[in-house]
Formats: structure tokens, sequence, C-alpha cells
């Protein structure tokens, strides 16, 4: 249809001076009558009546020629029945399209103003049919409508029981329909024929407007008598012509191929696919043409000269008319009408009159009186005068209630969408019948037979595809489209319409948004309801005395089971809001709920199945293929690792998928089931395939997140098997279509990956994987029609080697950025590129970690030799490049953290490489090796990169840390092997020293003791070993070195140094005694070494003083001691109670033995060391309180030592203790504070 527009806004009553305004019309057409409403007031009531032009196919308007008087009609003007520039085509000039109405005439407007139907008007009609209706209490005529519900819109038609059954004797076809109405309602039917009055009447009608035009001989003849017989209506309508009643509506299969459509007759909408991307399509075009010339020829086609939006009080209607109109009167539009003057005006009459004018906006009515054919007078009346015309007064009031009564009472009953309608009154009967068709043809014995069913079924399917394409407001309306679709394919035969079901079922699966959580409008509604209708049984049947429970009691009771609803006096319909509804003519359409991400998938893919069938029963090239039986598991083809070549395979089989998606750039196309590019089955198949695929990708996505991971391969196995046949059958790959597979890959990675690292539960992973729906195995039947489904075959076996999946991981992530790559994907998504590099990063980090893993236990096994085994040097190089690579794949997206820990990882295996290399030769021949030492340095120049890649620990605290830690254990590491391990066949012990030194404090920078975290006591632990074993180290120093004193009293000063910092960390432990005693000790064998070249008694009693000190503050560790003995002692009495998780390791039994027997002999030894000295010096010099007090105290303990040593029988515990009250003692006394001044 041309482009119309609209135009309309309040003005002036009719009958005022100026009527301005005018109509926007189509194809270059003038005026039309003003589009603007009018508010008439008749006698008192007030009638609310506004006519909105949305279309007119009329030329300019002409003003009217007033004939002379005795102007003789019957003769014909001499341009009768031609055309002209001033008529347009004969039959629809100026003068209306004087062709009886078609029986599909409010389809063809609905189908032109789909925006209108199914919400904002209430009827769809030919103006003569709402004429009709009105006048039924005026009228004994017989009244024969079909009505057809589309939402909360009415389309009436007119149902000429003649014709049909005339039709029916010749063809066979609606024979059930004439059966019933013989039987219920006019047992003794027979044709009726027209008057010969009735023709002369028309011929004089048509030779009276054609003489009105102003005929100036420039008429010229009709090129074709065919147009000429149609366009007159002189001769005789042919109301029989097998075009106006079409047989019951079959799509040939040339329609089916090759659908086009044309909307108004003259412009055909672009021939386009079915459906195509209905829910972003911003046109029309991208929509299902259903219907080519053929089937317009049918009815199917608007063919009103003008189509009026009128709104009468609160009915909106959407109005065909045909009226001629002219121009010429006082306002700009006046109707033109013959009357016999020896008939007067009677009520039908004024009514048609006053409607026609109303509906059409037309101010004045010219009436041309005649007597015989000869023209007497001519008469001009206004509107709004037409009510009260002599002989012909009614009531607007009563016109508007019967209009609000008739669709009240429509609305009430004619619930059910989809349904053919009858409303029937017989001839000169007071009592309107309605008739549910569809129900009475259903108990026949073909249910297909009703000839609406199939312009029905298309409307309700342009409707919703209509409501699809208005995306930014259709979520409201989702109800109502389900609706919509359930039932235009509960009306189809899928035999006979395969097109337009699986069209409807893809729309269907598009209500259901995957990409994002449902958002329910009613979660009250139950997920059933509204499935196939939107009323409930209860609330069609409810019975009302004055809508449908009330029968006429002379009417045949076998009548009534069949009628569902009646009128039983039209004298009813005059009463004011007598049938006033009391049902919405759509209640809310709830759009199902669904509960979870599966429930939803799963609708989408019952839809996408119908679809699919729909499409492949109407392949022609069927026999060609194999017979497959759907209720036959399709074999997921798995396979033991060891038949496919490990991930050695893979590296083909990857070679062959980049060159497949190589070629769709291309286009190549390949289907086995011999379907045509470009046919709609074609098209609508890529369609569904896409939708299956994505419902598929979701499901496997949400599975995951549930972490079922076999349920999850199984659903991207067949998202991709999917994806494999759209591939095959796709002439062009969109881009679009490329991220899905990207994203499919990527999933399907995530999915091995977690495989891989969940192997414990392996046989119930294996059994989710092959278990099938039956869906799921007609869905993939449905693909193996045109590819094998096995392009991803290597990304979506379940295998059973660890290795395996963590390779297939990887080449999923590859193949994924691979195919961003290929067009400018990767620019256009950069999320999705970098969650695929993040991914890459990871697995081989991953992999890496497994093939470093794998070396370790090898290297663990290995009998001590003197060479590393080729197979470990395989390992660190496969986990080398795969840490490498993934590094490489963080920084190139600036992920600094991961990169870190990758680079620590590398330091790892560094670390591991170094540790090989030092099981050569004999532990006691053993040497710190070059090759240990460049390992080590390696490892430390990747524990720095990681820390430079960091820059500052805000970053990331715990990454930090760690890589702080492993950097300190690896600086650890190298010097106490060095210092263990002297390399003293290479190095000098000077330089050795040094080195160990140096990499000690290095060690000692990267350890934190100050953070508080829960590596602080191994922090600290570390630190003070390192104290510990720097303090060892001067110690030995100092015991071997002679000569230069100023260095020996360097390495003096720097073991008191680092034995103090060792000790003090070590108390700060509650978990290290035995470090803490053994430090202490040493720093009394150091005390002992410094008074062996001390020469004086007063600087060997200060010493003696000192060490005596260091014993007494090593009474912390001998408490810890104790604890832990006493545990160990109690527990067995308690077995029932387990120790506590957090308890401190047991005790070195052994250890604890040999320390406290050194200590003991030490503390002895000083002891006496000690009295020797005070009591010589107190022989020598005068007497000393203090000394006196500590000399009597060391002799005490002394003694109580030399008893307790000399019991051999005595406890752990009880030495323990022991040295805790003997050590208490000496502190009290002050036993080595004697000469501390």
């Amino acid at each position: 249809m041309a482009d119309s527009k609209e135009a309309g806004a309040e003005a002036p009553p009719a009958g005022a001076a100026a009527r301005g305004g005018l109509s926007l019309l189509s194809q270059g057409e003038s005026e039309e009558p003003s589009a603007q409403g009018s508010a008439l007031f008749l006698g008192g009531n007030e009638v609310k009546s506004r006519a909105v032009v949305k279309y007119s196919s009329a030329p300019p308007r002409t003003a009217f020629a007033r004939l002379e008087e005795k102007t003789d009609l019957k003769l014909p003007p001499a341009n009768w029945l031609r055309e002209s520039a001033k008529l347009g085509p004969a039959g629809t000039t100026i003068l209306g399209n004087s062709r009886k109405s078609k029986p599909f005439s409010s389809f063809g407007m609905a189908y032109d103003f789909i925006d209108s139907v199914g919400n904002d008007v209430d009827v769809v009609s030919d103006s003569e049919n709402i004429k009709k209706l009105l006048k039924i209490p005026y009228s004994k005529s017989h009244v024969s409508m079909a009505v057809h519900r589309i939402g909360r819109t009415l389309l009436l038609d007119e149902l000429d029981i003649q014709e049909l059954f005339m039709r029916s004797s010749q063809t066979g076809d609606w024979t059930w329909l004439k059966e019933f109405y013989q039987r219920l309602i006019d047992q003794k039917w027979q044709r009726k024929k027209k008057s010969k009055e009735h023709w002369y009447q028309k011929a004089i009608l048509s030779k009276f407007l054609y003489y009105s035009i102003n005929g100036d001989g420039a008429a010229q003849p009709v090129p074709s008598a065919t147009e000429q017989q149609e366009s007159s209506s002189s001769d005789q309508t042919n109301d029989s012509d097998g075009a106006s009643w079409p047989a019951p509506f079959e799509m040939p299969s040339s329609v089916s191929e090759d659908p086009s459509a044309s909307s108004q007759g003259s412009e055909p909408l672009e021939p386009s696919y079915i459906v195509g991307h209905v829910a972003s399509a911003p046109k029309e075009q991208n929509l299902t043409p259903l219907f080519n010339d053929g089937e317009n020829s049918q009815g199917l086609k608007n063919d009103f000269v003008r189509n009026i939006l009128w709104t009468f009080e609160d009915i909106h209607m959407l109005v065909g008319s045909n009226m001629p109109i002219f121009g010429g009167g006082r306002y700009p539009a006046v109707s033109l009408r013959l009357r016999d003057n020896n008939k007067p005006i009677n009520v039908l009459t004024g009514i048609d009159y006053w409607l026609d004018n109303l509906i059409c906006n037309v101010p004045e009515l010219v009436m041309c009186f005649h007597v015989n054919g000869i023209v007497q007078k001519y008469e001009m009346i206004k509107t709004e005068e037409i009510p009260n015309l002599e002989n012909s007064n009614f009531s607007t009031k009563v016109i508007k209630d019967i209009a609000q009564n008739i669709l009240s009472f429509l609305k009430s009953n004619c619930t059910k969408e989809g349904h053919t309608y009858w409303l029937f009154k017989a001839s000169g009967s007071d009592i309107v019948k309605l008739y549910d068709l569809t129900t009475l043809c259903e108990e026949t014995e073909d249910k297909y037979q009703n000839p609406f069913t199939m312009p029905v079924a298309i409307l309700l399917y342009k409707v919703a595809c209509n409501m699809m394409m208005k995306k930014n407001q259709n979520k409201k309306h989702y109800g109502t489209v389900r609706t919509l679709l359930l039932n235009c394919v509960k009306l189809l035969d899928k035999s006979r319409h395969p097109q337009i079901i699986a069209s409807a079922n893809y729309m269907l699966s598009e209500l259901f948004q995957l990409d994002e959580p449902k958002k329910e409008e009613s979660s009250e509604s139950p997920l059933n309801e509204n499935s196939d209708e939107s009323y409930s049984e209860e609330e069609e049947e409810m019975p009302d005395s004055d809508e449908n429970g009330s029968y006429s009691t002379g009417s045949d009771p076998s009548d009534d089971n069949k009628a569902v609803a009646i009128i039983k006096s039209v004298g009813e319909l005059s009463v004011p809001e007598k049938y006033k509804s009391i049902h919405q003519i759509r209640p809310s359409c709830a759009f199902p709920v669904c509960h979870d991400t599966e429930e939803r998938c799963r609708l989408v893919l019952s839809y996408v199945l119908e679809g699919l069938k729909s499409v492949d029963s109407s392949i022609k090239k069927e026999s060609d293929l194999p017979a497959a039986d759907p209720n036959t598991p399709i074999p997921l083809k798995y396979e033991d690792e060891s038949t496919r070549g490990g991930p050695e395979g893979l590296e083909k089989q990857m070679a062959l998928f980049l060159d497949k998606m190589g070629s769709l750039q291309k286009g190549n196309y390949s289907s086995q089931s011999g379907m045509i590019p470009g046919s709609w089955q074609h098209k609508m198949k890529l369609q569904l395939i896409l939708k299956s695929s994505k419902a598929y990708y979701v499901l496997s996505d949400a599975a995951m997140s549930l972490q079922k991971y076999g349920r999850a391969l199984r659903y991207i196995k067949l998202a991709l098997q999917s994806h494999d046949t759209y591939c095959c059958l796709c002439t062009n790959m969109l881009s679009e279509v490329l991220l899905f597979l990207s994203q499919y890959l990527t999933l399907c990675g995530d999915i091995q990956l977690m495989l891989a690292q969940n192997a414990n539960n392996r046989a119930a992973h294996l059994e989710e994987f092959n278990y099938q729906t039956k869906e799921d195995q007609e869905i993939l039947h449905s693909l193996h029609r045109e590819s094998s489904c096995q392009g991803f075959a290597w990304a979506t076996d379940l295998s059973t080697d660890l290795e395996s999946q963590l390779s297939v991981s990887c080449k999923c992530y590859e193949a994924a950025n691979e195919i961003l790559q290929f067009s400018d994907l990767k620019s256009q998504n950069p999320e999705h590129y970098v969650q695929v590099l993040k991914r890459m990063g990871n697995i081989r980090n991953e992999i890496g970690v497994f093939y470093m893993n794998q070396a370790a236990a090898l290297q663990s096994e290995r009998i001590v030799s003197k060479t590393v085994s080729t197979a470990e040097q395989q390992l660190w190089k496969k986990s080398f490049s795969c840490f490498e690579k993934g590094i490489h794949n963080f920084e190139s997206i600036d992920d600094a953290t991961n990169a870190a820990l990758l680079l620590c990882n590398t330091g790892r295996l560094m670390r591991i490489c170094a540790q090989a290399h030092c099981g050569a030769g004999d532990e006691f021949k053993r040497e710190f090796s070059p090759e240990e030492g460049l390992y080590y340095n390696k490892a430390v120049d990747y524990y720095l990169k990681a820390l430079r890649s960091l820059g500052t620990r805000d970053i990331h605290p715990a990454v930090w840390d760690s890589v702080n830690w492993e950097l300190s254990t690896t600086y650890f590491t190298m010097a106490t092997l060095q210092q263990d391990y002297a390399p003293l066949s290479r190095k000098a012990q000077e330089q050795i020293e040094k080195e160990v030194s140096e990499a000690m404090m290095k060690s000692l920078k990267y350890c934190d003791v100050e953070s508080v975290s829960a590596r602080q006591p191994l922090c600290q632990y570390r630190a003070a070993t390192i104290h510990h074993r720097l303090a060892s180290m001067y110690h030995s120093c100092l015991r071997n070195q002679v000569g230069d004193e100023q260095l020996r009293k360097q390495h003096r000063v720097l073991a008191e140094l680092h034995y103090s910092k060792a000790g003090k960390l070590f108390q700060l432990l509650k978990d290290a005694p035995c470090e803490l005693l053994r430090v202490q000790l040493e720093r009394v064998a150091f005390a002992e070494f410094q008074m062996t070249s001390q020469n004086s008694n007063v600087g060997k009693l200060k010493t003696l003083s000192g060490a005596l000190d260091i014993m007494v503050r090593t009474k912390h560790a001998f408490q810890l001691i104790r604890k832990e003995l006493a545990e160990e002692f109690d527990q067995p009495k308690s077995e029932e109670t387990p120790p506590a998780a957090d308890s401190s390791p047991t005790l070195n039994r052994e250890e604890v033995t040999k320390l406290l027997s050194i200590f003991e002999s030490r503390l002895s030894f000083l002891l006496l060391q000690s009295i020797k000295l005070l009591s010589s010096t107190k022989k020598k010099t005068s007497s000393n309180l203090d000394e006196d007090a500590v000399l009597k105290t060391n002799k005490q303990v002394y003694s109580q030592l030399l008893r307790a040593t000399a019991n051999r029988n005595a406890s752990l515990l009880e030495r323990a203790d022991l040295l805790v009250r003997l050590l208490d003692q000496l502190a009290r006394g002050g036993g080595g504070s004697a000469v501390a001044q």
C-alpha cells in the first residue's frame, strides 16, 4: 500500500461555515473530505463522531453537475463506463467502487493497517456491514455475518449464505454448513433470485452518477470488455462469481517456494523470506509476505476506495467505504443520492444516508428526485438534519445504544481467537443467533474445510509480527504475541502450511530472551496459563440472562445447544446498556513465568524443533536421505584418547578447523538435504539452527554454574553441532555469528578445564555427558540432514586423560582467539577479546604447572645419578614454553597481576631445574654446582621481573607478598646450599662466605617480619634462621681465623649481633623451643671460646656471668618444652579427645634429649667455673655480700644439678621441670651478675 497519512483534530460542528483541513491522501491524490472530527447535536441528544481518512485511492474530487429537469436517466450518457484522467480506472472512479464487497474485505484492511488490529480498534469492517448491524431493530431483512476476534479487535464480513451454498453445490465445500443450515434454520432453503426491478434501479443509478460528473466528451472507451463488465453496475453484478468466495484456502507448492505480496494492488512489497530477524527488524519488509497475486484475486486484498478510522461514541472502527463523494455544494464535499419521487424516504434509508455521511465525514447530502427515470428536482440536506426528515425520524441516541449493545454482545461471546463465528438473523425474525462455526467444522471429517481458517491464521501471524517489530515496547505484549502465534499454529494444517508454522514457531522462540534474566510480568501466573487461549472455559461459558442464557421460547429446542448466544428480541438492542459487556475482549495474557534458565531454554528448543520439523517436511528430496529413527539415540562417538593420538592429533584437527573457518569467509555452501540457497526453507532453517545453538549455549553456561560439567559439555557439544550445521548452510557468514562461535568455544574451553580439575568425579560427568533427551535427539536428527556435525568433535569429546583435557581446553581458547582475528571482531568486542586472552594465559599456566609437576615427580623418583634424564628436560621445555606464552597473553592485555604470577611460576620451574642438578655425585663429596647457581640466579631474575610487573604492593598485596616470599626463599636456599656444600674446589673460603652473607642479607630484605599476616610466623622463623646461620658462620670464622685482629673483631661483633637477633626472633615463636635452645647454647659456646683467650680473673668472671645470663634466658624454651611434654604425657589418658587442629607439631624427643644433655653439661661447667673463680677471688680480697650470695646460689644449683644428672631414670619432663626451677633459682639469686658492674 502506498504511504498513507492521518490527519485529524477536533473541528467546529458540522454545518459551520469554515470546514477547513485536508485529508492526507496517497499516490498524489487530491483532497478527500476533511479528516477532522465532528460533534453532532441532534434532537437534544449528543452523538460524538470523528472520522480520519487513513487511505484513499479516489482521483481528485470533481463538482457534481446539476442535471436539467426532464433529463431521461434511462438513456446512457456519452461517458458511460469510460475512464479518463478525472475519473481514474473504471470501477474505482469518483463514483466509488460499485462492485459487491468481497467476503474477506475486513482482512484486506486489517493486513494494510496491521498496527490498529488487536490494540486500539474495536471493529474492522465494510461500512455496509456496519450499517446493516445498526439497522437490525428497524429492518426485517436477514443478517448473516462472519465474526473473528484478533486481540481486542473484531473483524466483520458478510457471509452470503446463498452464494456460499451455490458454491457448495458446485465444489462440495461447506456441505456440513449447508446441512446444518437446512436442519436447524431453514429446512426448505432455495436460491432466491433478484428481481428485474433491482437491476433496473442499479442501471439508473449508474447512468445518473456518470451524468453528474460533467462529461465533456473527453472520456475514452474502456480498454477491455472484462473490465467494463466488472465496473458496470447496470449489467448484472455477478454475485456468484467464483473469485468472491475462495475454496478452503491451501497454499500451493509454487506459492510456498516463492512468496510475494501485493499490499494495495499497485505496489507489491519486496519478496522476502519468512520472518528473518523479526525481533530486530525495523521495517515490515523483513516480515513474511504470504500471498501472491493469485491469492489477492481471491479476495484477500483491500479494494475499498477509502479506509476510514471512525470513532462513534466510544467505539473505534476501521471502516471501508466506496460511497461516491462530490464537490460543488456549500461544503467541500457532498454525497449524491437518486430517489424515486413516488417512494418517500423511510427510516432505513435515512439511517443509511446518515451513517454514510458520518463515516465519510460528509457534511451535506444532495438528493435528486426522479419519476420513471425523468429528473424532477434537487434538494440539499445537512447531515445533522437527516434524522429529522419527514417519514424518516429516528433517534441518534438509539442508534448509539444499538451500536454499543451489538459490540458488547459480540465482545462477550466471540471469545476464542482464530474461531469463525456466525451472526445470523433470519428474514422477518426477531431472534439473532451466534454460532461457532469452527467448533461445528471440527465435528466434520476435514476440520480445515473452513475457508476463513487461512486468512485468520495469517492475520494472527501478521499482528504478532507487527507487535514483535516494535522492539522498544514489545515486552509488555509478549503474552499477547504468544497467544496470537499459538492460535495461528493451532489453526493450520502442518502438511499444508509448513512455512507459516515454521515462522510462527521461530517467533515463539524469539519471545524468550536467552541473553538476560527473564523479567516476569506476572509472578502469579503459572507456566501453562494462557497457553492456547486467553480465556478460561469458565469465563467463556458464564451464563448471563441478558447475553447468552436467554432463548426464545418459540425456537426449536434442538437449536439451543448449537448456538453460542442468542438475542431473543432485536428490540432489546435499543435498550441502553442492555448488553453491557462484563468481559474484556482480551484479559491480560500473562507471559509464561520461567523460574529458571533451563526451563526457558527448553521452551525455546521445543519451538525450534517444531519449526525444524516444518522445514524438513517441506524439503522435496527427503527420499534421498537415509532413514533415521528419531527414537534411536545418535551415537556421541566417544573415543578413548589412545585412538585419537592425544594432544598431537589436536594440532591436525585445529589446522583443519582453521582452514574451514577461512573457507567460510568465501561463502562455501554444502547441504546434504538438497535445500536451495535463498529458499525460504534455507533461510528459516538457518535462523532456527542459530537459535538452537544459542539455547544450548545458555543451557551449557547454566549447567557450568551448577558445576554439572558433564551436562555442560553435552550442551556445548549440541551448540557447536548446531553451529557446524549453520556453517555448512551459510552462504555469507555474519560477524555476529562468528562472535557466537568464539563465545561457544570459550565456554567449551572452560568446561574442559573444569573437567580436568574435577577428575575424581569422572564417572558422574561421563553419565551426564552421554544422556540425551528425545527432543535433543530429534533436533540432532534434523541437523544431520544437512551436515555430519563433526566439525567441532575435537573440542567436545570427554577424555579420560588429564593432559589431553588441558590441551583441548587450550585449543578451544586458541580457536576462539583465531576467530576474533578473522574480521574486525577483536576491536568490536574488546571485553570478549580480553576474556579469551585471560583464559589462554590461565590454561597455559595450568599446562605449564602440569608439566612442571610431572618433571618434579620424575626427579623425586630418580635414583641419584650424575645426569638429568631427557624426559625431564623435555618436560622443562614444554613447561617453560607454556609459561612464556601465558606471560605474553597477560602482558598483551596489561594484566600485570597474572603476568607476575606466571613469572613467579617460571621462577619455581627454574628452582626445580636447579634441584635436578644437585643430586650428582656422592653426598659426602658434594659441592654447590655452577648449574645450580645458574638456575637459582635465573629464578631470582624471574621473581624480580614479577615484582617489576606489579610495581607496588598496592596493586595486589597478596601476590606481592607471595613473590617476595618466593624470592626470599630462593636466596635463602642458594645461601644455605653454598654454606652447607661449599664449592671449595672452585672458590676461596672468603669468597664463599661473602656470597653466602650477601645472599642471606638479600633473603632477609625480602622477608617481611613486620606485617601481620598468616605468613608472619614463617617470616619470623626464616629471619631467625638466617641470623642463626650468619652468627654460626662468623663464629666459625672466628674460631678458624688467625692474624688480622681487625677482621676478628668485626666477626666477633657480627656473631654477637646475629646471635642476639636470632634469639629475640625465636623467642617470639611458640613452636621453636629447640631452635631457641640451640641458638642460646651456641651463644654460650661463643662466650666460652672468648673466655679461653682471656687472662684476668675479672674478665673471665664477667664473661662467665654473661654466659650464665644467657642460660637463665633459656627458661622460656624449657617452659615450652615442658608444656609440650606435659600435653604428650596427658594425651594417652584422654584418648577420646582428638588433638586440636592448630596444636604445635610434636617435639623431636631425640633432639630434645640431646639438647638437654648438652645444656646440663654446659650449665654444670659454667657453674663450676663460676664457683672456682668466685672462691679464689674471695680469698684474695675482702668479703663482698653480693658475691657471697651469688656463690651460695651457684653452689646450691650446682649441687642439685649434679644429683639430677646422676639420676639416669629421670624422664624428659622431670629433667625439663628441674631445669626451669634451677634457672628460676639462678635468676632470683643473681647467679650470673656477680661482677656485672
